[in-house]
Formats: structure tokens, sequence, C-alpha cells
């Protein structure tokens, strides 16, 4: 997807200031709204994406014009969950509630029904964020290593961040970059996202070819891509 020219506006709804992220893609045939709940600083907010040629103006009067739809759809996004004690968080599928543990000295930890995060309370969200990333790179490595071994292939490095556009990505030159928040989806979608980004190691495309190939590494490709189209978006809420 191309994307330019991103910018940011606000509008006023009942009161209310929500933001609005403009970006302009070169394959978009018409004015495209979406509520965006994703944002870093937590706010929700809006994402209007222009074909080539429409200005920015003549997009905000429009999206000026949308208020009623953009303030019920606003309504029905999902409250944000602080990584904090107390916090139901999924780790693999699984919920696990978030501990405290200001005497312990063991990092973070778990067992089947929580996540305990030692040290002191208010640098428990810091702590839990900074081990599921460092899990989301051991666990994708691990994976990624097998699928490349399965294909007869090499991959080069594998970095995790916090993308919202997209769950992974391959580079010609074998690099992987995956969202950290996959440590967050059932095994079965994980293992699906992981073994479509190595395939493209070897078919740089989404032909027929590639989709065999996915499918010789990995089980229940349906079923994880309609997973991420129905809760994908759900995991940003988290942190």
């Amino acid at each position: 997807m191309t994307r330019k020219d991103e910018r940011e506006h606000n509008i006023e709804i009942g009161g209310r200031t929500v933001p609005v992220r403009l970006r302009t893609n070169a394959r978009a045939r018409r004015i495209i709204l979406r509520t965006d709940s994703t944002r870093p600083d937590g706010r929700a907010g809006v994402v209007v994406t222009l074909p080539r040629g429409v200005a920015a103006a003549e997009a905000l009067a429009w999206t000026a014009s949308q208020t009623s739809w953009i303030a019920r759809q606003l309504g029905k996004l999902p409250d944000r969950i602080p990584f904090a004690a107390g916090a139901v968080i999924p780790l693999f599928g699984q919920d696990l509630v978030v501990r405290s543990a200001p005497e312990a000295r063991r990092g973070v930890w778990t067992d089947s029904e929580a996540i305990y995060v030692s040290g002191r309370p208010e640098h428990l969200a810091r702590r839990l964020a900074d081990w599921l990333k460092r899990e989301a790179r051991k666990h994708i490595t691990e994976r990624a290593r097998e699928k490349a071994q399965a294909l007869g292939v090499e991959i080069g490095r594998v970095s995790v961040r916090d993308t919202k556009s997209r769950w992974g990505s391959c580079a010609v030159n074998g690099n992987l970059n995956f969202s950290w928040r996959l440590v967050m989806t059932p095994e079965f979608v994980f293992d699906y996202v992981v073994a479509h980004e190595v395939a493209h190691i070897r078919e740089h495309n989404h032909g027929r070819g590639f989709w065999q190939l996915v499918e010789t590494i990995t089980g229940e490709t349906e079923r994880a891509r309609a997973w991420l189209n129905a809760y994908g978006a759900g995991l940003h809420r988290y942190g």
C-alpha cells in the first residue's frame, strides 16, 4: 500500500475533540472513513483515506458531514486496557490476570492463571510491555527458523515493532518484521502469520504458488485469516 502526506487534524463532535488522520493512497478510488482505536495517546479518532487529487479541505468537509456516523461508531469502540494489576490480557490466546509482585526478584513470569510482574508497581506497565516484546521476538524467531528449515530457505534479521497496518512483512533480503502483539493471538494465528512471512522469502507475491507454499508449513490458514479480520484490531487496545 502506498501512503504519503499523512496529516493530523481535529473535528468537534458533540463537544468532544476527535482527532482525524488524513492519508493519501494512490490505490484508493474514493474517500474511505474508518474509526481508529489504536492511537499511541489512547484517544479514539478516525482515519480518512484519500485518493490522489483530493484536497485536505474537501476531505475534512466531507468528514464533518459524517459526524452522526462517527459518533455512533466511536461509541461502539471497546475501552482501552492498560497494563496494570488486575487487567486481563491474552497470551497466545489464553487470558491471564496481571499481578503485581513488588517483593519478588524474578522479573516477569507466568503460571496457568496469571502474569506476575516484580518490582515497584509504578514500573509495572513498562516492565510488562518490555517482557511481552522480548517474548514475541524469542518465539517468533524460533518459529521462523523452523518454518525456514522446512522450506529450505534462510531468514535474515527478525525484528518486532508495534505496527498498526500489518502483522508482518518480509524484505527481499530475508529480513522479517512482525508486530509484537502476535504473542496475544491464539497459537494457530501466530503460526500462520510467521509461516506467511517466511514463505515470502521464496515467493514475493500472493499468487497461487505462494498460498500453496504457505499451506505446506501451517494449517488452518483460512481460520487464522478470519480470526485476524474479526479480532486483530482489538489487540491494539492493550497497553
